[in-house]
């Protein structure tokens, strides 16, 4: 199975559905620095272009099964402007366009769960179903999924001349009932058992420990500020004990392993690191996938 990755970033989608099994030939995206990491640490070559200059004759002759790829979600984002007129919507439809070109056998699109809100999905979803695609949609708690972090995304799942949800019940029976902790996956890796992850707003907690799944790993990653005042949610009252994360153990726990390559500016690092998919909610989806269409080959056979 081959596949490239538009959007791709500094890879966790890539490295998830490679983990699975998947054979990514090839990766795209418009960021530079997510670049330099994604190329430090596959084989592979990721291509610094626009997704508008993407030939769809180009990427048809890469001869690919799959194409998979997480457009950028600021414009439905809680952290972004929510406005979905500022054109970054329309890069998800430009993805359905791209795979309505090419016709791969197979795509899956991620991005977070406030999409099925917005008015650019239906469309992406007219454009994937005249083409032939029958989708599966799902919104997927990472926690659920082996990531140690509450991040709740979304994916749509297309296959050419399947049935609609034909991946739905196979994602939904494996999930885990309990979210995965910081110490389940960890164990005593963060050296703490408490940790600081700033919040949007202080009438939130902004203190968590490690017996509890992470809160959503964001952009930015700031030192608990002098003024700090104790929220009423907070895991402990004793600031003594807590301390933010560094941007290695944040992308810990977005389930990057131990020997993925990070380097770059702090601020570009804490934007890479929240912004990308974790590894093993990719991972999850990938291997319910292949696992879908190893059934189909045997009842081909």
């Amino acid at each position: 199975m081959k596949a490239i990755d538009l959007f791709c970033g500094c890879g966790g989608l890539s490295l998830g559905f490679e983990s699975a099994g998947i054979q990514i030939i090839k990766a795209f995206d418009n960021w530079e620095e997510a670049l330099k990491i994604y190329n430090a640490n596959f084989k592979h070559a990721a291509e610094l272009t626009d997704i508008y200059e993407l030939s769809p004759d180009y990427l048809k002759s890469l001869n690919v099964d799959m194409i998979i790829g997480g457009p950028p979600c600021q414009d439905y984002s809680s952290a972004g402007k929510r406005d979905e007129s500022r054109g970054r919507a329309n890069l998800t439809l430009q993805f359905a366009k791209i795979v309505s070109e090419v016709k791969p056998k197979w795509f899956v699109m991620e991005n977070v769960d406030r999409i099925i809100k917005s008015e650019t999905l239906p469309k992406a979803i007219s454009v994937f179903e005249s083409s032939g695609y029958g989708l599966t949609q799902i919104i997927l708690d990472a926690s659920k999924c082996g990531v140690p972090q509450v991040r709740k995304r979304f994916f749509l799942i297309g296959e050419l001349g399947a049935e609609k949800n034909f991946l739905l019940e196979s994602l939904i029976e494996d999930l885990s009932l309990t979210p995965l902790t910081v110490r389940e996956y960890l164990g005593n890796e963060l050296d703490t058992e408490f940790y600081y992850r700033h919040p949007r707003s202080y009438n939130r907690r902004a203190i968590f420990s490690i017996d509890e799944p992470s809160p959503t790993i964001r952009g930015v990653n700031r030192p608990i500020p002098p003024s700090y005042r104790i929220h009423p949610g907070d895991a402990t009252k004793d600031l003594s004990l807590v301390r933010p994360l560094t941007n290695f153990e944040r992308a810990r726990i977005q389930t990057f392993p131990k020997d993925f390559i990070l380097f770059g500016k702090k601020t570009d690092l804490e934007q890479i690191i929240g912004n990308a998919v974790p590894v093993n909610l990719a991972k999850y989806v990938a291997e319910h996938l292949i696992n879908h269409i190893n059934m189909l080959s045997n009842k081909q056979a």
